[in-house]
């Protein structure tokens, strides 16, 4: 390992173009910093395997400036139809009838097939001024002190001065690294997928049959297409590739001879269980994140959700600290992102061993908004009497309104991935230009000079807030920190932020 620091090709060089990948990229570039995306694919991917976008994965991506187009290209109410053999059914609302409310204004999962997501965060990374470099498989990977060269299949070479490996649970990057994939593969749970034209059914239900003798085959119609993603279950010892006539023969045996015809298949492959993660997410100036994390049941929709999540927490941190912020910060990502993927592997592995619609108060956990960095290394804690979100905790949204009568929601403010800091019933002093700072005058009377008004005490009550207190909301909407010292407020950002006079 040498001490140079050449010139680099660029600040960052992410590999892998899946979501967790784009989402990265997409973060770095809208902060400033020169980001190189490479994917050893000659073409984006083309399937379903992830279909769902949790609400907590919404909203980071609503501070992404996406969320709205993704949202007219997914559905969120699908019900279940499970079919039984004598040709009656029953409707099932998996989200258990969940509503938006004041400060979650995502209250169920988007379905969306995942190349729709990845097709949306492309066009974002292209609005930021960066394309994907297709035909780039990663042979070597090389970390020096104040570097990292990356070494591709075909002879070409890149220096980044940090990297990050998103390049799924098979890729190179870890590998790489010598980083172990803790866990197992189940060999006894596998099935089939894929994504077809089909004629034969309706596109307002997920259909599913169950086979009494075990497993099911599931049609789920994928929103703003023309197509179902199928899952189906393999017949032991069955080591066969997939295909179009595999699929047929499964929905003939199960579902009856011609009642659903498959037409044509866009994507079809096989799946195993594989429930892994590493036991560190940093080596050097290398990290890791989404698949290359952590693989695990693709019950629940958790995989894109945590990956996609991964990338916005390491995205804010590295522009921090390339544009001056101390190093240290890099460390927090591992800290606040490994505990979090233990959980979500727990969860998925509850998950797989439970009937559809029958997860009761896991339910609530897919939906991602409870993940919270409490106790982390930056969620200092409070008073053991507060009441509301803590510190690590995710910021909750809330209708307010301008002085001209304009609404505006608190996510609205926070969108642009700065820091956020309200005051409520008093005026925040802006500690920094990153910052972006707002008074909330609520309903307390009188006139602080605040930006926006808190319709209807919602923002109090999300905040469970006090007079003159300030909520500092991170650039990936969690809580900094609360407080009604403003200089308790400057200490916290001084090691987070790049120095300013």
């Amino acid at each position: 390992m040498d001490t140079t620091t050449p010139a680099t090709d660029c600040d960052v060089l992410v590999v892998g173009a899946g979501p967790t990948g784009l989402t990265a990229a997409c973060e770095l570039a809208r902060r400033g910093v020169s980001v190189r995306v490479a994917d050893s694919a000659a073409a984006p991917f083309n399937g379903s395997r992830g279909k769902g976008l949790q609400p907590r994965t919404l909203e980071v991506l609503d501070n992404l400036g996406v969320a709205g187009r993704l949202i007219t290209l997914g559905r969120f109410r699908m019900p279940v139809r499970f079919h039984d053999a004598d040709g009656t059914f029953r409707d099932v609302d998996l989200s258990g009838g969940a509503e938006p409310t004041p400060d979650s204004p995502y209250a169920r999962t988007l379905l969306i097939p995942q190349w729709r997501v990845e097709e949306t965060l492309r066009e974002r990374l292209d609005q930021l001024g960066t394309e994907v470099e297709w035909n780039s498989p990663v042979a070597d990977l090389v970390r020096h002190t104040g570097h990292v060269e990356v070494v591709f299949a075909d002879g070409a070479r890149a220096t980044a001065r940090y990297a990050i490996g998103a390049d799924g649970g098979s890729g190179t990057v870890r590998r790489l690294l010598d980083v172990a994939f803790l866990g197992e593969t189940d060999e006894d749970e596998r099935m089939l997928l894929g994504d077809v034209r089909l004629d034969g059914l309706d596109r307002d239900h997920w259909h599913i049959w169950q086979d009494p003798q075990g497993g099911s085959v599931a049609l789920c119609p994928l929103p703003a297409t023309d197509t179902f993603q199928i899952q189906a279950p393999i017949a032991p010892g069955d080591t066969g590739e997939p295909t179009l006539e595999t699929f047929q023969r499964i929905v003939d045996t199960l579902i009856g001879p011609d009642a659903v015809r498959l037409r044509e298949a866009t994507w079809l492959s096989r799946w195993r269980l594989n429930v892994r993660m590493v036991d560190r997410y940093r080596v050097g100036r290398v990290f890791l994140a989404g698949d290359a994390a952590h693989v695990h049941s693709p019950a629940g929709g958790q995989g894109m959700n945590t990956g996609i999540q991964d990338a916005v927490n390491i995205g804010w941190k590295l522009a921090a600290v390339l544009h001056g912020a101390d190093e240290s910060l890099l460390d927090t990502y591992q800290a606040e992102r490994l505990p979090v993927a233990a959980a979500v592997l727990g969860l998925s592995s509850r998950l797989m061993g439970q009937g559809v619609g029958e997860h009761g108060e896991d339910t609530e956990r897919m939906l991602q908004t409870g993940h919270t960095y409490r106790g982390g290394p930056l969620a200092p804690a409070g008073p053991a009497e507060a009441e509301g979100p803590s510190a690590g905790d995710r910021a909750p949204d809330a209708p307010c309104h301008r002085a001209d009568g304009r609404r505006v929601r608190l996510f609205d403010l926070q969108r642009g991935g700065h820091w956020t800091l309200y005051g409520f019933g008093v005026r925040p002093r802006p500690p920094h230009p990153a910052v972006r700072a707002v008074a909330i005058d609520g309903e307390i009377g009188g006139d602080v000079g605040g930006e926006i008004t808190d319709t209807g005490g919602h923002a109090r009550r999300a905040y469970a807030a006090t007079d003159g207190e300030c909520v500092l909301v991170r650039p990936d909407g969690h809580i900094a920190i609360r407080s009604h010292d403003q200089a308790a407020i400057d200490a916290y950002l001084r090691p987070v932020l790049p120095p300013f006079p």
